[in-house]
């Protein structure tokens, strides 16, 4: 048998060692941990505090991130959301569509480093991902909050507190990450 030496193109950075696909199911177990209770917390504050509600919704974002910001490897974000939605299901009301809300939010950390094909890692492009999904948000569940029913003041303030929360679960995840990759976590990271 030959050995042939492995490139360092495209294959490689879609490749998931061991180590990576470890890191990325303790971020997703861990992720998982923390969507349980919140998910009960945020249907619990929607039937009568839809703004609070929403003011979680950057948690969902959290586990994504930091697995982006830790391995910079393209969608190890896809996969943390997955694994964290697995993890939910039993302890969740709303059962495997658990796992396509998690895997819903962490689209949105994954899309602008799939815009750059995953060779640009800059951190304004967390902060972007989380933009576009604090605006997009509001607008898909504009009928579930029922939000038509708001005077525009309330309903600039919905965006307001979406964007300021998914920007806020990004800023944490970053601060995690790189709390992380301090303390040696991570390895090194892809060329």
């Amino acid at each position: 048998m030959q050995n042939r030496p492995r490139s360092g193109g495209e294959r490689s950075r879609f490749r998931f060692p061991t180590a990576i696909l470890l890191t990325c199911a303790a971020l997703g177990v861990a992720g998982g941990i923390l969507l349980a209770p919140a998910n009960w917390i945020s249907t619990l504050l929607f039937l009568g505090l839809p703004f609070a509600s929403v003011g979680l919704a950057g948690l969902w974002l959290l586990p994504s991130v930091i697995a982006l910001r830790l391995l910079r490897r393209p969608l190890v974000g896809l996969l943390v959301g997955l694994l964290a939605g697995l993890v939910i299901v039993p302890f969740s009301g709303y059962g495997f569509s658990s796992v396509a809300t998690n895997v819903w939010w962490a689209a949105f950390t994954e899309l602008p480093f799939l815009f750059v094909l995953w060779r640009y890692w800059g951190t304004w492009l967390h902060y972007l991902g989380a933009a576009i999904v604090g605006i997009v948000y509001p607008i898909l569940a504009w009928t579930s909050f029922n939000l038509g029913t708001f005077d525009l003041g309330l309903q600039i303030t919905f965006f307001a507190i979406t964007l300021a929360s998914c920007l806020g679960g990004t800023a944490l995840g970053i601060l995690i990450a790189d709390r992380l990759r301090r303390a040696g976590v991570g390895g090194r990271l892809p060329r």
